[in-house]
C-alpha cells in the first residue's frame, strides 16, 4: 500500500554497452542472440500485431507451465533466479556449524522449518490455536479494537493497513498511514458489481471461506454462516472503499490530521487506544488516505455484533497463516487464489513456495549472499553511467518540447537533475538481530518475521526518513520509481538476456534495458509523479496551461488504451493504467534519443536484414513475450496498473515516427494512429 509506483521489470548490468562487443564477448562459448528470429512469426504483418511479429513463433512453442498463470520472459528469469537462490539456501540450510543468532542460522531455521512437513502436519490447525483462543475469548467491541491493534502489530491486517512513510508535504520526515483495506477478494468491484463473472465469484469465495473455517474444525452449518458473516462484512467495507481508479490520485489519498481529528470523523473506534496499543503512544500527524472508508469503519463498529467481528478476525487469522499451515488448508487456499481467480492448473513445489517466504522474510540477508555470487561490484558503476546517459537524453527532450512553457521546463530539469539513483543492492544492509527464528516451528518463525517487519517499519514513525532503505530486496526481479525520494530503484535481480545481453548490439540493448531505465525516469513525470516536486514533496510545481496541455496529451493515450481489446470482449482501462503507459512511450523516446547520441551521427549496417532502428523496437518487444490464462488475463485488468504485455507491445511504439517508418506502418495497417492522435509526451 506504500507510495512507491513500482514497475514490472528490474534491471542490471554486467557489462556497459561500449564494451558489448568486444572480442571476449564475441568468442564466449554460451552467447545468446541478440535477436531470436526462431521466436518470430514473419507472417504477421508489424503494423498488424507488433508483438505476435516478434514474439508470435515462441507464443506457439511454449506451453504455460501448470504451476503459472502466466509465462514469459519475466518467468523465465524468475525460474532461473529461484536455481540460483536455491543454492545459496540450500548451501546454508544443510550446515550445522553455525553461530546461534547468526543470519545464517535465521536461513538455515527459517527454511528447514518450512520443508518439515512431518512437524507441519503434525500441527495443524493447532500452529494458530493461540491466535484463535484469543479471538474466541473476546467479549466486547473495545476488546475487538484492542485485538485488532494487536493483530496488526503481529503482521495482520483486519479492516484497514498501517503503516510509515514519507510525509508527502514534507518527505524528509516520516509519519504514520492509514489506509483502507480488510477484503480478502482483490478489488472493490467484485463485491458491488452484479455482473455475472463478478456473481460467480462472490459464489466461488463463499464456498471457500466455508471450507477453510471447516478445516478449522467448524461444522458444516456454522462454517456456512460464518462464510455469510465474512462476505457481509467485506461487502460493507467495500461500499465505503475508493476503487482502485480514485486511488491513483496522490492528492486526494493525503489527509494529514492528528488522532482527535481522525477520532472525530471516525468516533465510534478508539484511535488513542488503538495507536497506543501499536507503541505510538503520540504518532503525531498521521495521513489519512481514505476518511470516508474509515468514517464507514466507525459506523460497522456499531452496527456489526462481537460475534460477527470474531468472525471476521478469525478469518483474518486463517486466511493470513493458510499457506504455512497443514496441506489441506495449503491446498484450499490454493484451489481458490491459485485456480479459481487466476486459472494456475498446479501449485507449485513446496521448496519453491518456502524458499520465497524465506527469501521475503529474510530478504536483505539473503540478498548479501546474491550479490557476492551474481552481482560484481563494478557492475554498479557501469549501470550508474548508462544511466546518466538516459539522463542527459531526457534532459535535451525536455528542453526541445513544443508544448512546454521554459518556466515548466526549468523546473522539470530540476526534478530530473535531482534523481536518485540505486543500483544493485542497499549501502547499508538490514540488521536482523532482534529477529527470533527456530529451528522447528514453522508457523511460530512466520510470525515472528510479520512481526519484527512491521515494529521495523512503524518504529520510523516521527524519525527522519532513511535515504539508504530500499524498497525491494537485491535478488527481486522488478524496478521502482519511489515519487516522495524522487529516486528510481534496480534491484540486482536480471543479470541475462532479454534485458541485457553483453553479446548485443547498441540497438538491441538500448531497447531492452534502455527503456526500462527510461521508463522508471518518465514515472518523475507521468500524472502522478508529476505532482511531486524535485524534494518528493506534493507539489504543485507546473503553470496551469501546461498542465492543461499534459492532460490533453495523456487523454489521446487513454484513448488508444481504452479502445484496445483483449479476449474478444474486454478492453484496457486506459485511466487505470495511464501512468505505466506514459512511462511506456517516454522510455522508448529517451532510450531512442541516447541510442542516436551513441552513434554520433554515424549509420550502423543492418544485422540479420533488420536496422538498427528495427533491432532497437524488436530489443524491446521480446522483453514483453507472454502467454497468459485467460482468468489471470481477466483479473489482472481488473486490478493491474500496467498493461497487458501485447498492448505494451502494439501501442506505444505506434506513437513513434521513428517506429512506423521503420516498419512502413501504413494507414490501412490495424495498429495504425494516426499522426494527429499520436501520443508524444516525452
Amino acid at each position: 500500500m506504500k507510495n512507491i509506483i513500482k514497475s514490472v521489470i528490474a534491471i542490471t548490468l554486467i557489462l556497459n554497452l561500449s564494451a558489448c562487443c568486444s572480442d571476449q564477448n564475441k568468442n564466449s562459448m554460451d552467447k545468446t542472440p541478440a535477436i531470436i528470429t526462431e521466436n518470430m512469426d514473419n507472417t504477421v504483418v508489424p503494423g498488424d500485431d507488433f508483438f505476435k511479429y516478434v514474439n508470435g513463433s515462441w507464443m506457439d512453442s511454449n506451453e504455460i507451465p501448470a504451476e503459472y498463470s502466466q509465462f514469459g520472459a519475466f518467468t523465465e528469469l524468475y525460474e532461473n533466479n529461484q536455481e540460483q537462490l536455491k543454492s545459496l539456501v540450500e548451501e546454508v540450510s544443510k550446515n550445522t556449524d553455525i553461530a546461534q543468532g547468526s543470519v545464517a542460522q535465521k536461513i538455515r531455521d527459517l527454511y528447514n522449518s518450512g520443508m518439515d512437513t512431518v512437524s507441519i502436519e503434525e500441527a495443524g490447525i493447532n500452529a494458530i490455536a493461540d491466535e484463535l483462543s484469543e479471538i474466541s475469548n473476546l467479549s466486547t467491541i473495545a476488546e475487538v479494537q484492542n485485538y485488532i491493534a494487536e493483530m496488526h502489530r503481529t503482521g495482520i491486517s483486519p479492516l484497514f493497513y498501517v503503516y510509515a512513510e514519507a510525509d508527502q508535504e514534507n518527505s524528509s520526515m516520516t509519519i504514520a498511514n492509514v489506509y483502507q483495506g480488510g477484503l480478502g477478494l482483490p478489488d472493490v468491484d467484485y463485491y458491488i458489481n452484479d455482473d455475472e463473472s463478478s456473481t460467480k465469484l462472490r459464489a466461488d469465495y463463499k464456498d471457500h471461506l466455508k471450507k477453510m473455517f471447516i478445516l478449522k474444525g467448524d461444522d458444516e452449518e456454522n462454517a456456512q454462516n460464518e462464510a455469510s458473516v465474512v462476505i457481509k462484512i467485506e461487502t460493507e467495507l467495500a461500499k465505503v472503499s475508493k476503487s482502485r481508479l480514485e486511488r491513483r490520485d496522490p492528492n486526494a489519498n493525503f489527509n494529514k490530521m492528528g488522532v482527535s481529528e481522525l477520532s472525530d470523523i471516525s468516533p465510534d473506534f478508539n484511535w488513542s487506544s488503538y495507536f497506543a496499543n501499536l507503541g505510538l503512544s503520540s504518532p503525531g500527524d498521521i495521513n489519512v488516505a481514505q476518511p470516508d472508508f474509515f468514517a464507514g469503519v466507525s459506523k460497522l463498529m456499531t452496527n456489526t455484533s462481537v460475534e460477527d467481528w470474531k468472525v471476521y478476525l478469525t478469518w483474518n487469522i486463517l486466511d493470513s497463516y493458510a499457506s504455512y499451515l497443514n496441506s489441506d488448508i495449503v491446498n484450499q487456499n490454493f484451489e481458490f487464489y491459485g485456480k479459481v481467480l487466476s486459472g494456475t492448473q498446479e501449485i507449485q513445489p513446496r521448496w519453491k513456495r518456502v524458499l520465497s517466504n524465506t527469501s521475503g522474510r529474510l530478504g536483505e540477508a539473503i540478498g548479501q549472499l546474491y550479490v557476492e555470487k551474481y552481482f560484481p561490484a563494478e557492475s554498479k558503476q557501469r549501470m550508474l553511467e548508462l544511466v546518466e546517459n538516459l539522463r542527459i537524453s531526457f534532459a535535451d527532450r525536455i528542453q526541445n518540447l513544443d508544448w512546454m512553457s521554459e518556466e515548466t521546463k526549468k523546473k522539470a530539469l530540476e526534478k530530473l537533475e535531482r534523481i536518485t539513483v540505486k543500483i544493485g543492492y542497499p549501502d547499508v544492509w538490514k540488521d536482523y538481530t532482534a529477529l527470533k527464528i527456530v529451528p522447528d516451528n514453522y508457523a511460530q518463525n512466520v510470525r515472528n518475521s510479520k512481526e519484527f517487519e512491521f515494529k521495523f517499519d512503524i518504529n520510523k514513525v516521527g524519525k527522519p526518513v532513511d535515504k539508504n532503505e530500499w524498497g525491494m530486496t537485491p535478488q527481486t526481479v522488478n524496478a521502482y520509481y519511489n515519487p516522495s525520494a524522487n529516486e528510481i530503484v534496480f534491484p540486482a535481480a536480471i543479470l541475462q538476456p532479454p534485458f541485457f545481453n553483453k553479446d548485443a548490439d547498441d540497438a538491441v540493448n538500448y531497447g531492452a534495458i534502455g527503456v526500462v531505465i527510461g521508463h522508471e525516469m518518465t514515472h518523475g513525470f507521468d500524472d502522478q509523479g508529476r505532482k511531486y516536486d524535485k524534494e518528493g514533496n506534493l507539489n504543485d510545481w507546473w503553470t496551469e496551461e501546461d498542465a492543461i496541455l499534459f492532460e490533453k496529451k495523456t487523454a489521446l493515450l487513454v484513448e488508444q488504451y481504452n479502445n484496445y481489446k483483449v479476449l474478444d470482449t474486454l478492453n484496457v482501462d486506459g485511466n487505470l493504467t495511464l501512468g505505466e503507459n506514459i512511462a511506456d512511450v517516454g522510455g522508448l523516446n529517451i532510450a531512442y534519443s541516447a541510442l542516436q547520441k551513441s552513434y554520433n551521427g554515424s549509420n550502423p549496417a543492418a544485422i540479420d536484414g533488420l536496422s538498427s532502428d528495427q533491432r532497437f523496437f524488436i530489443g524491446y518487444a521480446q522483453v514483453w513475450r507472454q502467454n497468459i490464462r485467460d482468468k489471470e488475463l481477466m483479473r489482472r485488468l481488473k486490478v493491474d496498473v500496467h498493461s497487458p504485455g501485447d498492448a505494451r507491445v502494439n501501442i506505444p511504439p505506434f506513437n513513434l515516427d521513428v517506429f512506423v517508418n521503420a516498419f512502413d506502418v501504413k494507414e490501412d495497417n490495424e495498429l495504425f494512429i494516426p499522426v494527429s492522435s499520436r501520443a508524444n509526451i516525452w
